[in-house]
């Protein structure tokens, strides 16, 4: 009786084992680990990637589309917008649905107008301490700013229920917000999952301060594991609309990509069954591990393999024959190194710290740092706009790409950085010894970049150590203000330079703004850009504001950076757009020629 049984779990079994065997399955890397997934607490890359997958927000880019295009993701149509930009009207589509949990106490959860109010009031909750905030404290929604500041000084919990002008459920599936401010480019914010996207109440409500390791959403795919810092895993979801793939190839599409996205028309999507991501720091294990068919997609390769892996910015010709193909573009972000102004060393406002911060970075080589340690992978910045989106001028140039060392010593001497006693490192104007601390990462990049740093100081005759640490504690030491210097990167959600230049503003301290910057000129600036219509008058408040960045320089904005991505043979429909955080749903896998791990 026993060997039926036993013959038939083994039967089972091997259904099992080529069931699994045929999953799809998608797997990435990411190099910096992960914080955790509710859009309300969230504001670093990574961690938006993982909610973009889980989490629906009103609106998303059109995949293929150059120049970026909005359509609608939930919504049954695009918003109603105002001729004066201050009235957003929006209606969801009826019939979408909560991936499953327990929360829902067993039924069908769809989504509606009330989840997406509750979702935008959690930004204004103390509790959770939304690194957003500003993006939204900036459009001034009317009413939200007061009720937030009305219950803290009361010192009671947020009012959810508490209706404002700024923010309504029309009906079941139609709600608008209402600005104080006409903002042209506002209705970008709600394209954002990782920020904006729709989070049920009981959920929340359910795992309280455990709703980072809870995601549930409408989106593609659903977190079925996650161990911190080492490996996440997306399935998809169940539940998710019936969505056919009918997107178009970018505009600089090779003829195989055509093809490609020509062949995959009309899948139902997400078209892989699960996405696993590993973290993995170091630059080597994560390139090897590409390299011996580990991982099916490689973003940014890393710095110290690009000569090897796509010499003169071309594909090498070995992994040309292997049939794995390239992806190059350049990203919305900048990577800067930022100072605490509010440091008694770095911070400040007075003309001998103005030119203690001017003369750091005048000694930074970025020439150098593009050749030797980026590898050509990089563009000198002249200020914080990137090349792809609204803001950047060509024509602004600054001293902010300038090397002049010369200079730089010359400031130093004429504000009394001196070295009095001749060791060789200068001191503070009142005789102190003068120290600068700089944090960065564990990477190899982020250690030979951080090494250049430590040569550029030390021919400036500055002391100069530099802190290594994880990235979710030192950006948690970061928005606290407890980081003197800081090498970080800011990656624009929208196509526009707003979130370039809220880098700067007073709004946004804490988060965006981790200098803590606060300049009244600079913030009229701001301001004065956000509400004009692209065009010329527009760009020349950008440039004006981008000056006073410069001038005042809390900041040392490196470069605009290069990306180039990579994908295995067997990957179908492979391209960036990148505005889209959940392209994993557009991508396919051929299991029959991928390796099986």
């Amino acid at each position: 009786m026993k060997l039926p049984v036993l013959l038939s779990g083994l039967l089972l079994a091997g259904t099992l084992v080529s069931a699994q065997a045929a999953d799809k399955v998608m797997r990435y890397a990411f190099k910096v680990a992960e914080t955790g997934f509710d859009p309300a607490q969230i504001s670093d890359k990574y961690s938006k990637d993982i909610a973009g997958a889980i989490f629906d927000a009103p609106l998303e880019y059109d995949f293929g589309a150059r120049p970026f295009k909005l359509r609608p993701a939930t919504l049954a149509e695009m918003p109603q917008v105002s001729a004066d930009f201050k009235t957003i009207t929006m209606r969801v589509k009826p019939g979408i649905y909560f991936s499953d949990d327990p929360a829902f106490n067993g039924r069908k959860r769809e989504l509606t107008a009330a989840d997406y109010v509750y979702s935008l009031k959690r930004h204004y909750d103390p509790r959770w301490k939304s690194n957003n905030l500003y993006l939204l404290e900036n459009a001034q929604i009317l009413g939200l700013s007061e009720l937030r500041r009305e219950l803290m000084k009361a010192k009671k919990p947020f009012d959810y229920g508490r209706e404002v002008e700024g923010l309504k459920a029309l009906d079941r599936y139609t709600f608008q917000v209402k600005l104080g401010l006409g903002d042209p480019r506002f209705v970008h914010q709600f394209a954002d999952p990782g920020f904006l996207g729709a989070v049920a109440r009981e959920v929340v409500e359910a795992y309280g301060d455990r709703i980072m390791e809870h995601p549930v959403g409408t989106g593609a795919f659903r977190l079925v594991e996650w161990h911190r810092n080492s490996r996440i895993v997306l399935e998809r979801n169940p539940n998710f609309r019936d969505l056919r793939y009918a997107e178009i190839a970018p505009p600089d599409a090779s003829d195989k990509l055509k093809a490609e996205v020509a062949a995959l028309q009309g899948k139902k999507l997400p078209i892989v069954d699960r996405v696993v991501v590993s973290i993995v720091e170091e630059a080597q294990p994560r390139w090897l591990s590409f390299l011996r068919g580990e991982a099916d997609v490689i973003e940014e390769v890393p710095i110290d393999f690009a000569t090897v892996a796509m010499p003169g910015n071309q594909l090498a010709p070995n992994l040309a024959r292997q049939g794995m193909t390239m992806t190059r573009y350049a990203r919305a972000d900048v990577s800067f190194s930022y100072f605490n102004m509010e440091d008694p060393v770095v911070g400040g406002y007075t003309p001998e710290k103005i030119a203690l911060r001017r003369a750091i970075n005048l000694a930074v080589d970025l020439d150098k740092e593009i050749r030797l340690v980026r590898r050509g992978q990089a563009i000198k910045s002249q200020g914080p706009i990137p090349t792809v989106v609204f803001g950047h001028d060509p024509a602004f140039k600054s001293e902010m790409s300038e090397f002049n060392l010369a200079k730089a010593r010359a400031l130093l001497d004429l504000y009394g950085y001196k070295d009095r006693d001749g060791d060789g490192w200068r001191e503070l104007p009142d005789g102190k010894p003068l120290l600068i601390e700089y944090s960065t990462l564990a990477d190899g990049e982020r250690r030979q970049l951080a090494e250049q740093w430590q040569k550029n100081m030390k021919a400036l005759g500055v002391r100069f150590t530099i802190k290594i640490g994880k990235f979710p504690e030192q950006l948690k030491a970061a928005n606290a203000g407890k980081l003197q210097m800081w090498m970080v990167g800011w990656v624009g959600t929208t196509p526009d330079g707003d979130t370039f230049l809220a880098l700067g503003s007073s709004k946004a301290k804490g988060h965006a703004n981790k200098t803590r910057f606060d300049l009244p000129a600079f913030e009229a600036l701001y301001d004065r850009q956000k509400a004009l219509p692209d065009g010329p008058e527009r760009q020349a408040a950008m440039n004006d504001a981008q000056r006073l960045l410069v001038a005042y320089a809390p900041y040392k904005f490196h470069v605009h950076r290069v990306f180039t991505d990579m994908a295995q043979p067997w990957v179908r429909g492979y391209s960036r757009n990148l505005f889209v955080r959940d392209f994993w749903k557009y991508i396919d896998i051929d299991p029959d020629t991928q390796p099986q791990s």
